[in-house]
């Protein structure tokens, strides 16, 4: 079974609290500094996280078909979470209140185990981020990247692509014409 089949089968435990909603590219679902009142799952299409570092744009992560999306820190602590949610393509998406969420967590006690997951699977993401930027070279991480997850090179434009890795659209056009 495919990863977004597992993670559909997950969610769809809450999905009679979900409100499916049609979303254009390039449409900021969270700004950065706000609270998360939302969360998101992907039906179809692409979204980023980024965040704003003096004027620039630094994405953090993607996310596809199957994918629970939120600001989760922000979500479930009320604190302004730290990076926008913007969609990259046209996408549908089902969205789950704060409120309903909470709701869930208390009547479902079995959703727990797949949040933890969810969680746990976001702070590894993270982490090999993280340690990524860290101990390899752009060259090395763009090698991963086409690797372990080659669909965002088929789906997502270069210059968020230059933006995840930490470098320019122009030292990414560099590398890939290396390859």
């Amino acid at each position: 079974m495919n990863k977004a089949k597992k993670n559909t089968e997950k969610w769809s435990m809450l999905s009679h609290l979900f409100k499916q909603i049609e979303i254009p590219a390039k449409t900021t679902l969270l700004e950065e500094g706000e609270i998360s009142k939302k969360m998101f799952f992907v039906e179809k299409g692409c979204l980023r996280t980024w965040i704003n570092n003096n004027g620039k744009d630094i994405t953090t992560q993607f996310f596809f078909e199957g994918s629970g999306v939120s600001s989760i820190e922000s979500f479930m602590t009320n604190k302004p979470s730290l990076y926008s949610i913007e969609t990259i393509e046209p996408c549908v998406l089902q969205t789950i209140t704060q409120k309903e969420f909470q709701e869930a967590l208390m009547s479902l006690p079995d959703i727990k185990d797949h949040i933890l997951e969810h969680l746990f699977q976001r702070l590894l993401q993270s982490q090999n981020l993280f340690f990524s930027y860290l101990k390899n070279s752009p060259q090395k991480r763009y090698e991963e990247l086409i690797t372990q997850h080659p669909y965002i090179i088929q789906r997502i434009p270069q210059h968020y692509i230059a933006s995840y890795l930490g470098i320019t659209s122009v030292s990414l056009s560099r590398i890939r014409n290396r390859r």
